[in-house]
């Protein structure tokens, strides 16, 4: 199945996205888009649907350690990382997330990524860590990754401000 150019239909219209239709082959869910010339190319993994279709770590952490939000006016995409933290190592990870499939996606891996990691560790996970761990990202969907790193590091400078008990902490 091809999509025309510009064409937002799909065989299964409760599974299309502004990006294109979700095309079924064998076990491989492909999201596609067309581009100029009318070819269609991939520009989700499998990776990626599977943490946008499913993502974990959803929600708040009552009285969490540090709490990042980040967002891009452009885009319009807002996150908010929340982290437990117990002898430097963060234990738990949440997230809410207003934006696409990616910065869902994205988030959700992020939170994955960091649970078990001392807080050195995780300040070394960086915008292109999280894009590899979903198996790449198109370039357009690029800034998802950074708004997720980016809450995280957020997250933790707001809990190493109230472990110095400075105040006021903000993760903004």
């Amino acid at each position: 199945y091809r999509q025309p150019p510009g064409s937002l239909t799909s065989p299964s219209p409760q599974r299309a996205g502004p990006w294109g239709a979700h095309l079924l082959r064998g076990c491989h869910i492909i999201v596609e888009e067309t581009n100029k010339g009318g070819n269609a190319m991939p520009v989700y993994t499998e990776k990626v649907m599977d943490h946008f279709e499913n993502p974990r770590n959803v929600g708040e952490i009552e009285g969490a350690d540090g709490v990042g939000t980040v967002g891009n006016a452009v885009c319009g995409d807002i996150m908010k990382i929340y982290i437990k933290v117990e002898d430097d190592k963060i234990v738990e990870a949440k997230f809410k997330t207003f934006g696409c499939g990616a910065a869902i996606a994205t988030s959700s891996m992020t939170t994955e990524m960091v649970v078990g990691k001392t807080i050195d560790e995780a300040l070394a996970i960086t915008r292109e860590a999280v894009a590899d761990a979903l198996g790449g990202l198109p370039p357009v969907k690029m800034h998802c990754s950074n708004l997720a790193a980016d809450a995280l590091h957020a997250a933790i400078k707001e809990y190493q401000c109230k472990a110095k008990g400075e105040a006021p902490c903000s993760s903004t």
